[in-house]
């Protein structure tokens, strides 16, 4: 038997409400016990120092998308487990943005087969467990309706295309014939016909910069659209991606309807505006101290949906601190340095970011006190379980250990040797950033 003993860890546990300084009897990596003060426990157990550290739930990504099948030049399943893992994700959900697309239960049980093949232990960090999403239309293209029963069966954690609906006048039937699965359905809010190929929000930015402009209402004309069908057919359903404050009021009156809608945003809304495009890497949250200096249309801020101004970047934070925008989505999307290397609006949209998420928010919004970090755990750990339909991680002992330990203080550059990931596409590449997700083996514990 192996048993450590971290004396005085700061223990955050959003199902408790709990963030306060404790005791943890860890045996066999599994939790003993948690009290203020720890005085029993097996003779051999080995005393360990957690000032600094921070011992919370898993997190739960959840929308990533895999280059697995088809694009493993960008991402295998095995990069994407080991990069989830070393970001402190201990469950992923794949988008079926793969080739072949995720419309088949043979794609789902290929998926599902890697996966088991992959070993426990990650470098030190457990095995993320695997949530694989459907695609709701055939090839996702949006046309015509999937085999939606066939890959709940396959055991699938939900529904959606990863992107646009293309056809509205499957909406309805969808919301109809998804109500007896009982499984989660999202969609990215979006009227392709409004976006016009823009590639930054419209408004004087995108004016004076020159770029092919992308008007909010080609996201809010849509939620409006999945507003109007929730109230006629009570469907619950997931929105995903939104990235501007007329979308957060939208969704914000929906639920006070009564209306079943939640939502997400990406991680990297919450941290910058379209200002970061022209090479300003000013914010509400304020200068990170690592971008003092920024490449103008660096194509790794080349996003869908774009940026948003300072006014969206504030209703977002704002949404996700109140309980409007429920969960924080990472939507890690890994591009070969030959695809993403080109011009900004040319270049495919996203960003890696599994790694990067949890010091970067923490950095962001909870040093400077805009979320407390229950409001940050809550929105990456037990808010996607939920929206997934799963019981969510839990600080607690006796109950199944699923856990990390976090460092809010440990530096490190963002480098292809520092990070799991096969790409690279991030604003953060050669730059050196503050907090990292710990392995247990770290601090002696097996």
């Amino acid at each position: 038997m192996s048993a450590q003993l971290l004396r005085q860890i700061r223990v955050i546990d959003p199902l408790s409400n709990g963030d306060q300084m404790n005791d943890v009897l860890l045996i066999d990596g599994t939790i003993g016990a948690i009290a203020p003060h720890i005085h029993t426990y097996p003779d051999s157990t080995t005393i360990i120092n957690g000032s600094g550290l921070i011992l919370g739930p898993g997190l739960v990504d959840l929308y990533s998308h895999s280059g697995e099948p088809g694009f493993e030049e960008r991402e295998t399943l095995d990069s994407l487990c080991r990069a989830a893992a070393s970001g402190g994700f201990t469950r992923i959900a794949l988008l079926p943005t793969t080739n072949p697309v995720i419309d088949s239960p043979s794609v789902v049980r290929y998926l599902n087969g890697i996966h088991r093949n992959l070993p426990p232990d990650l470098d030190g960090y457990p095995k993320p467990s695997l949530s694989i999403w459907g695609a709701l239309t055939r090839s996702a293209q949006g046309e015509q309706l999937g085999e939606l029963s066939e890959l709940a069966t396959a055991g699938v954690v939900g529904f959606t295309d990863g992107q646009p609906l293309a056809n509205g006048f499957l909406l309805p039937r969808i919301l109809d014939y998804v109500q007896p699965l009982n499984l989660p359905i999202a969609f990215v809010p979006c009227d392709p016909r409004l976006t016009g190929g823009g590639v930054l929000r419209e408004g004087a930015l995108s004016t004076r910069l020159g770029l092919v402009p992308n008007p909010t209402i080609a996201e809010t004309v849509a939620i409006s659209t999945l507003i109007e069908c929730v109230a006629a057919m009570a469907t619950p359903i997931h929105l995903m991606r939104i990235s501007t404050a007329r979308g957060v009021f939208l969704i914000e009156q929906a639920q006070k309807q009564g209306l079943p809608i939640t939502a997400s945003t990406s991680w990297l809304h919450l941290l910058f505006n379209e200002t970061v495009i022209a090479g300003s890497p000013m914010n509400p949250a304020g200068s990170l101290p690592h971008l003092h200096t920024l490449m103008p249309y660096d194509p790794n801020l080349r996003l869908d949906p774009p940026l948003g101004n300072s006014n969206d970047q504030r209703a977002l934070q704002t949404g996700v601190n109140e309980g409007v925008i429920q969960a924080v989505a990472i939507d890690h999307r890994p591009y070969t340095y030959e695809e993403k290397t080109i011009g900004f609006a040319s270049a495919p949209p996203g960003a890696i970011g599994l790694e990067l998420a949890l010091p970067l928010l923490w950095e962001s919004l909870v040093e400077r006190g805009i979320w407390s970090a229950l409001t940050l755990w809550y929105a990456l750990s037990t808010a996607p379980a939920r929206c997934l339909h799963q019981l969510p991680p839990q600080v607690k002992a006796g109950f199944p250990s699923e856990f990390i330990l976090f460092d809010p203080s440990v530096q490190w550059q963002v480098t292809s040797s520092s990070l799991q990931s096969r790409s690279l596409n991030t604003v953060w590449r050669d730059r050196q950033i503050k907090g990292k997700v710990i392995p247990l083996s770290s601090l002696g514990c097996d």
